[in-house]
């Protein structure tokens, strides 16, 4: 028995060892390199077989051997990127390219006076970097973040400068403003937007909720948007430059009639003024084209008309005699040409950056120069940018942020309006060849849109300098302290002459003005900063600030008129005139804070973050100039539990938020009376005229008035899942404003219209989802995803605290503000179709007739009255989604494409009604139109009637679908760029605007109701 015992374990030893041997025999070698998405070598990276505990490191240059089993599988993890897994297969090369990892915790978020690791971040934070829209060449900081962060709403700008308005989380606010406060390199900036270069920008951070946003108390009640600049890195000297040229052309244009076309539409114009009677058959048809049972005389005798019937037609259609001579003549103009245009587009930028001897250096220079598609359209600026930072000694660090800017808005663009008024058989030259004032000698048809700005001669320049100085010391036991001086200086000037050879500026002997404007204002932030770990479980953080700023304006308007001899000088002789008017307007304020915060993490687990703040501002009343803000939050990364063991689940985060912000967005002296100048004759006894000066109370004090606080709880999950092949956040919040800042209604008694008061509380409650996807990540292919969900319900809790007799809340009808009800409901007459031919007799009740529109009478009673006005929609989207896809191929190649949607609000489509000015004297843009022949229960018939229901609107769904960009770029390899000493050369073309999907509003562009250029750019970026 034994001896068969040992029989077997022979057997079984001997086999097991010829099967090692045979696996031995399969095992390969696998070399490569690791690069991360800029094509930079990796070193450190860890490459493991998967399934077992044979791994390598990659070296200094990313390169990295490993033996491996055949058909081995290799993992690729390195901190701050995904973990990638590779099929080994047949290969004995292989190369990976890692994507950097934005969900990893040890990740340094910027946040007010300070960074901290996404750990220990407990407010809501978006983080957009610029990087990820290197291929769209975003033009405006709005342009990085325009559907990139949830919460946050960016208006579109569609003429030459671009841009457009921000709002975080909603509107919050009645009369004070509604945008966030700006942040750049840590000190609070309050210059504008264009100043910035898109390209100078390295992260933006968008601070949401009160919490994160509480540290900055002044104005943080609309959320805060950190802007952070380039800055050197370690290394040799890069030389950068970006460079890109393109088109914008009209993308959306509602047509308007054409020569034979506009003759058409004045047929049924007049058909249906007269469909009540008073025209004869045909009276107003081609009489080339009558039927057999008309005459001609029997057709001219229809109002006792003589000579050319043709010419007799054209003015039974009210064209104007020389419309009626162009006629004859076949000469029509396309006033298309003559108001839109492709506008070129150029923006380029160069800088310098690297850092050498504990010295970092930035700096660049760029200018963009763009047209609009409006012609004269124009914005052009220089901005440049110096960023230094040298390192004294051991604990001593200097530095500088300035920015540069100057900007020429002299554009005077054309009326592109008039495009709908101007008949295309209107004359556009005077004999002389100068434009003709009106093209068809009537006033209600329009004026050439070129002729205002032929005798305009304008300058408007803006230069701005905006830097921050700053000390760093680093002292013992963790502390450290910071001291920022911020002054900014903008020098404003407008020039403008109108010139007396204008038709209607002739009799004033032409007009000139000149204004100059300078700003200086300042900042001072000290700031105190403790960091320390005990017992490598306790972290704290401890920021403590004060803050002190300053600012003030001179602002000098000068004006005159009637020139002699003439104005041919303009604006550089303005003391020719005989009208001479000069103004001022000069303003100060004064601003000051304290701050303090603690961020606390236990075992990198749980985490809590408190401040309070303190600010002062010298606009509000003087009993209460200052006003206290608390927050408090709390962090549970509950995904390193050791309890919590789920193979699918990478990363979890709860945070939990409470915090309370101010906003004092309102005019500097709008607490104080103030006494306001004017000009009026005063007769003598004798009769004899003259001016003399009054001087008056304005404005009524309020020395109560405060700040509008707004106090909001936020619950946010940040979650990794899936081996990082999906990451997000989902935020839900409420925001309570109260003691808002409002024009309180006076009675006339008092002497004053109005006052600014503390009165009211608006509601605010949304969701928020973010999600990113890396869908595909191979060596030659990733795919990577990006998605955005949002949404905002406001609701107004209280006004005014009038009551009625009832003990009710009263309304205000005036503003249309409604207690329950949200800022932006619409309140208004509702329409329920067009009165139909078989309705004549009830529509006569209203003092309508079929092919006008039926308006809801709520009451009964005939009227229409606030009674019969019906909720009926929003006017902000009720749903915001954006979607965002970047693809990789074959390592050079990358496509993005990125959209986003607005969904479920509305807005008027007067257009419907089909009486948009006088029909018979001007053109019209095409659009349907109800007829006795054709009746529609949509669009009324031409020159329709409102009957006794006065400016009602139609209300349609202004939901819609952008295809904002499509862009491509290709980088040129680095193993070719070498030969040419080339670090980095990548060349990207880009669509902005594709097109947009608005299925229930087919006229101009549904998100700002006007032309919206189509964008197309092609550039180059190399480093050197």
């Amino acid at each position: 028995m034994k001896q068969k015992f040992y029989s077997r374990s022979w057997i079984l030893l001997f086999l097991l060892l010829v099967s090692s041997t045979w696996a031995l025999g399969q095992q390969s070698t696998v070399t490569g390199t690791v690069f991360d998405e800029t094509e930079l070598p990796l070193p450190g990276v860890t490459v493991m077989v998967k399934g077992t505990t044979n791994g390598v490191v990659t070296d200094l240059d990313g390169k990295y051997l490993i033996n491996v089993p055949e058909g081995a599988t290799l993992t690729f993890s390195f901190i701050g990127f995904d973990v990638i897994e590779r099929v080994v297969a047949n290969q004995s090369v292989l190369d990976v390219h890692m994507q950097s990892n934005t969900s990893d915790l040890e990740e340094v978020v910027v946040i007010g006076y300070g960074t901290a690791k996404k750990r220990d971040i407990t407010g809501a934070v978006s983080t957009v970097k610029n990087d990820m829209l290197k291929n769209e060449n975003p033009n405006s900081v709005q342009d990085i973040l325009r559907g990139n962060a949830a919460g946050l709403n960016v208006g579109l700008n569609t003429d030459a400068k671009g841009g457009g308005s921000l709002e975080v989380r909603g509107r919050t606010s009645l009369n004070a403003g509604n945008s966030p406060l700006l942040v750049v390199d840590g000190a609070i900036y309050y210059g504008q937007l264009a100043d910035i270069n898109p390209n100078d920008i390295e992260t933006l951070e968008v601070l949401k909720d009160a919490s994160a946003a509480a540290v900055f108390g002044a104005k943080a009640a609309s959320g805060v948007i950190l802007i952070n600049t380039k800055r050197g890195k370690e290394g040799r000297s890069m030389i950068n430059i970006n460079s890109n040229i393109g088109l914008g052309v009209n993308s959306r244009f509602p047509e308007v009639y054409g020569p034979e076309g506009f003759i058409s539409y004045r047929e049924e114009v007049q058909k249906s003024t007269f469909a009540g009677g008073g025209f004869g058959e045909h009276q107003f048809s081609d009489p080339r084209n009558l039927p057999s049972h008309i005459s001609m005389d029997q057709w001219l005798g229809y109002d006792g008309s003589a000579g050319d019937p043709v010419a007799v037609w054209l003015q039974r259609l009210n064209l104007q005699p020389n419309e009626i001579e162009n006629y004859f003549n076949g000469q029509s103009v396309n006033w298309y040409d003559r108001v839109f245009q492709a506008g070129l587009r150029q923006d380029h930028t160069v800088s310098l950056s690297g850092s050498k001897d504990d010295f970092k250096y930035f700096w660049s220079l760029g200018y963009l120069n763009n047209q609009g598609v409006v012609i004269g359209d124009e914005f052009k600026t220089f901005r440049s940018r110096v960023n230094l930072e040298g390192k004294v000694n051991k604990f001593l660090t200097v530095g500088m942020n300035t920015q540069f800017a100057n900007r020429d808005e002299s554009q005077v663009p054309v009326g592109w309006g008039a495009i709908r008024t101007l008949s295309p058989w209107g004359t556009e030259f005077e004999e002389d060849g100068s434009l003709k004032w009106r093209p068809n000698n009537e006033q209600s048809g329009g004026k050439h849109p070129s002729y205002d700005r032929t005798y305009i001669d304008r300058v408007q320049r803006e230069f701005t300098i905006n830097s921050t100085l700053y000390a760093a010391l680093d002292l013992p036991y963790g502390f450290s302290f910071r001291t920022n001086f911020t002054p900014r200086f903008e020098f404003y000037e407008r020039y403008n002459h109108e010139s007396a050879a204008h038709v209607e500026w002739a009799e004033r002997g032409g007009n000139a003005s000149r204004q100059q404007r300078k700003v200086y204002n300042w900042q001072i932030d000290n700031i105190l900063t403790w960091q320390k770990q005990f017992a490598e479980k306790h972290d704290f953080n401890v920021t403590l600030l004060a803050n002190a700023e300053q600012f003030q304006s001179w602002d000098n308007t000068m004006s005159n008129n009637g020139f002699e001899p003439h104005d041919r000088l303009g604006f550089s002789k303005i003391d020719a005139g005989i009208n001479p008017l000069i103004s001022s307007h000069d303003q100060y304020s004064t601003g000051d804070a304290l701050m303090g915060r603690l961020i606390y993490s236990y075992d990198g687990k749980y985490s809590t973050t408190m401040s309070i703040r303190r600010d002062g501002y010298s606009a509000f009343g003087q009993l209460n100039p200052r006003a206290t803000f608390y927050s408090a939050a709390v962090g549970w990364l509950f995904s390193d539990e050791n309890f919590i063991n789920l193979d699918w689940l990478d990363y979890g985060k709860l945070r939990l938020s409470w915090g309370s912000n101010g906003n004092r967005d309102i005019g500097r002296y709008d607490a104080l009376s103030d006494l306001a100048t004017g000009k009026y004759f005063y007769q003598r006894p004798n009769g004899e005229l003259y001016f003399v000066n009054q001087l008056y109370v304005n404005r009524m004090e309020n020395p109560r008035l405060r700040w509008e606080r707004t106090q909001a709880i936020n619950i946010g999950l940040d979650f990794s899942i899936l081996q990082n092949k999906l990451d997000g956040t989902i935020e839900a919040y409420t925001m309570s404003t109260t003691d808002l800042l409002v024009q309180r209604s006076l009675p006339d008694i008092l002497g004053f219209s109005w006052v600014y008061d503390n009165l009211g509380e608006v509601q605010n409650r949304g969701l928020e989802l973010s999600l990113t996807s890396r869908n595909i990540s191979r060596n030659n292919f990733s795919w990577t995803s990006i998605g955005n969900f949002q949404m905002n319900r406001n609701v107004i809790k209280s006004l005014y605290g009038d009551l009625d007799e009832n003990g009710n809340e009263l309304d205000d009808f005036a503003n249309q503000w409604f207690i329950g009800q949200a800022i932006d409901r619409i309140w208004h007459y509702k329409t329920d179709g067009i009165w139909q031919v078989h309705e004549a007799a009830e529509a006569a009740e209203y003092g309508v007739r079929p092919g006008d529109y039926k308006v809801i009478d709520v009451d009964g009673d005939g009227q229409f009255t606030n009674a019969d006005r019906q909720f009926q929609g929003y006017t902000q989207p009720r749903f915001r989604i954006s979607l965002r896809n970047d693809f990789r191929i074959y390592k050079n190649f990358e496509i993005g494409v990125m959209m986003y949607s607005y969904l479920g609000h509305m807005g008027s489509f007067n257009q419907m009604k089909n009486r948009d000015g006088f029909l018979d004297r001007t053109n019209a843009y095409i659009t349907p139109y109800w007829t006795e022949e054709n009746p529609s229960n949509e669009w009324a018939r031409l020159n329709s009637s409102e009957g006794g229901a006065s400016g009602f609107n139609v209300y349609r769904l202004r939901s819609f679908v952008r295809l904002e960009n499509v862009s491509l770029s290709y980088t040129v390899p680095k193993k070719t760029l070498q030969k040419f000493k080339i670090e980095n050369l990548r060349l990207y073309g880009n669509v902005r605007n594709v097109g947009v999907f608005a299925p229930e509003w087919g006229f101009w562009d549904p998100e700002n109701s006007g032309p919206v250029p189509r964008l197309f750019t092609m550039g180059i970026d190399l480093t050197l």
